[in-house]
């Protein structure tokens, strides 16, 4: 394979996601952005071979025969399968030519903030036996902050809501240290989840996630605007009374009550946090305001919805699908913060 590069580089910043995983190569940016999925076959010896990873594997997901497994090796942002988490950024590596690397990396990957010492240990072991660099690991809503391009050093208040797949974590931030930190285990995931079971209980129509994921993306929203229309998207399904394909058309309004609960889980997680911290950053926050990351931020109106309930200013960040991935990149060129900050 050729490389992508023009001369070899040494560093790598790696936002191992439940849904995505990127990698970040230093003085270079995003070199790629794959969905965390693998394909295995198995075979009569009961050896596990790599058939697919990333998106070609994702494609494969509800299709395959019995012989080829289609796993996801993150759950909620943390490994669940350590082989199959450890093939996959095998694989990742190789589509980046890591072997034409002048020398081993220091590789920075994220992890949440609420990370157990197990899950930890999984997450290092896996980077080590894949890369066989210095790894370093830097909680999520820190890397996200760095990413969003927040003053982490200052003796100020910031306040970062990282909502990505399958992992909400709430992080106030101050003098390069995590302040206050929670995690709530709903973000995109679960409002997916929510969509097929809404639609399941209400028309019994059984759709698959994808499905979910692509109304919550082109009709969805968490408020209602001012001035917003009504939406509608056509699905097909398969109808769970006489087991046939079916169509229907789905409403916008019917997706926002939907996915409610998730929402509000999101809304009262970043309400306990404004509730719960010291009052001096509690007022740096009513000043700067909240800053939301991830891909579930995108959802329509969240911003919205979470300033109507908290009285305070909420931006979405520019970069808010990448931004771990920048925040573990972009401290890769700071190594005595990388050190400070890093577990």
């Amino acid at each position: 394979m050729l490389s992508i590069f023009h001369s070899p580089s040494k560093d790598i910043g790696i936002d191992l996601g439940t849904a995505n995983t990127l990698f970040y190569l230093r003085n270079k940016g995003i070199v790629l952005n794959e969905p965390s999925v693998l394909a295995m076959r198995d075979s009569a010896r009961g050896l596990r071979k790599v058939v697919a990873v990333g998106g070609k594997a994702k494609d494969m997901l509800g299709k395959t025969p019995g012989n080829i497994n289609v796993s996801q090796p993150l759950q909620n942002g943390v490994i669940s399968d350590f082989e199959c988490a450890q093939s996959m950024l095998k694989h990742f590596l190789a589509q980046i030519d890591y072997s034409s690397f002048a020398a081993k990396p220091r590789i920075v990957i994220s992890v949440p903030c609420d990370v157990t010492p197990i899950e930890k240990r999984a997450a290092k072991e896996a980077a080590e036996s894949a890369g066989k660099g210095e790894v370093y690991l830097i909680e999520e809503p820190m890397a996200a902050a760095i990413g969003a391009g927040l003053p982490i050093t200052e003796p100020t208040g910031n306040m970062i809501v990282d909502i990505g797949s399958g992992l909400t974590e709430v992080a106030v931030i101050s003098l390069s240290g995590i302040v206050y930190c929670s995690s709530v285990r709903i973000a995109g995931e679960e409002m997916d989840r929510a969509i097929v079971n809404y639609i399941k209980r209400k028309y019994n129509l059984l759709i698959g996630d994808q499905t979910a994921e692509r109304l919550k993306i082109a009709i969805g929203s968490a408020y209602p605007g001012a001035d917003e229309e009504t939406k509608t998207m056509e699905i097909n399904g398969r109808n769970l009374i006489d087991g046939i394909p079916q169509s229907l058309e789905i409403s916008s309004p019917e997706i926002r009550e939907a996915i409610a609960d998730p929402v509000n889980s999101i809304t009262d997680a970043i309400r306990i946090a404004l509730e719960r911290m010291p009052p001096e950053l509690a007022s740096d926050i009513v000043d700067t305001g909240i800053v939301l990351s991830g891909g579930g931020s995108l959802l329509k109106n969240l911003d919205l919805l979470i300033e109507k309930v908290t009285q305070v200013p909420v931006h979405v960040a520019d970069n808010a699908m990448v931004v771990v991935a920048e925040g573990t990149g972009r401290v890769l060129d700071e190594l005595a913060l990388l050190k400070e900050i890093s577990m």
